[in-house]
Formats: structure tokens, sequence, C-alpha cells
């Protein structure tokens, strides 16, 4: 049997522990956290509303980027609420893959944006402004892990989606999700 730790979240247990994000686990070099969080979860309702929302977006964005760029946003987004959870909350336990997932929400709405459809006038911009009122309304949700998630999905959707780029060129498809995520590990060393 595993120990338990109390949270805001509720009781995790050890196997959840092994995956949690905090600052104390990158102090002692157990940088594998800021990906290993991404698949920890909460509950049903956590996983389900991330896993949801994750097929959706999926389906509108990985026609427009093919399976390897989608799969580099998404961990430049999980990077980006790894750090943005780190910042606001270095001391919480945190967990979850929503952070990639307003990544995605705001890739797509910037991808949208850019193509000259109005985000607002589709269900990505509800979703969206639905998405982080929830996030600053409810006790417990990470701030810092959907709004870092959000920034850094935005700033690579922006890249990888602009429709003027020839998007063909290999250093493209790599250079914005790898600069999203190597500048999240600098963001974090420097919260060291």
């Amino acid at each position: 049997m595993g120990s338990t730790v109390r949270t805001n979240a509720g009781a995790i247990n050890g196997r959840e522990l092994d995956m949690a994000l905090s600052l104390y686990f990158i102090d002692i070099g157990e940088w594998y956290r800021l990906i290993s969080s991404g698949f920890l979860h909460y509950g049903l309702i956590h996983v389900g509303m991330n896993m949801f929302l994750l097929w959706q977006l999926g389906q509108l964005l990985e026609p427009a980027l093919g399976r390897g760029r989608f799969t580099l946003l998404y961990f430049a987004a999980m990077f980006g609420g790894s750090a943005g959870a780190l910042a606001l909350s270095p001391n919480a336990l945190t967990g979850g893959a929503s952070g990639a997932v307003f990544g995605l929400m705001a890739a797509a709405a910037v991808g949208l944006q850019q193509r000259g459809v109005n985000p607002m006038k589709t269900g990505i911009g509800g979703t969206l402004i639905l998405n982080l009122l929830i996030t600053f309304t409810i006790p417990g949700i990470s701030i810092g892990g959907h709004v870092g998630g959000a920034l850094m999905g935005a700033a690579v959707g922006f890249a990888m989606l602009e429709p003027r780029w020839n998007r063909t060129a290999s250093w493209v498809a790599l250079a914005a999700p790898v600069a999203g995520m190597v500048a999240s590990v600098f963001f974090i060393a420097a919260l060291l």
C-alpha cells in the first residue's frame, strides 16, 4: 500500500505522488515530472473532460498539422503548462493534461484568426472563455497550468498554423515547439 497525501484536490496515493509536479521534485532532479504530471488525473471527471476536449481538438488540428506536428504542439503546450504551474503554485502537487489541452484550444483559436475566422463565432472561442472562467472561479484548479499551456499553445500555434509560411520546410515543423519546450525548461531552471 502506497502513502497518501491530502491536497486541495483530495487524497492522492503513492503512485500518483510518483507522477505529480511540484518544484520540490524538480529541485531534487526529477525533471521527468514535467511530462509525467500531464498524464496524471485526479478523478474521472478530470480525465473525462480532458480526453473529450483532446479528442475534439485533435479532430480539428491534427488534419491541419499532421500527426508529428500535432504531437509536438501538444508536448510544447504541456511544457508551458508545467512552467506556469510551477511559477504560480510551486508547492502544489499538480497533475493533468489540462495545460496541454488549453494549449490546443489557444492554438486552434489563433489558427482560425489567422485564416480570417473569428474564433468567437465558432465553438472554440466560447469553449476557451468558459474554461478560463472555470479556471479562475473553482478552487483547486491550476491557474498557472492552464494559462501557461494556453500561452505556449498560442505562441507555437501562431508559428505552426500561419497559412503564408512554407510549412513543408523541415525547420518550421520543429522550430516553434522545440523552442517552446526549451524556453519552458530554462524558465523552470530559473525558478530554482
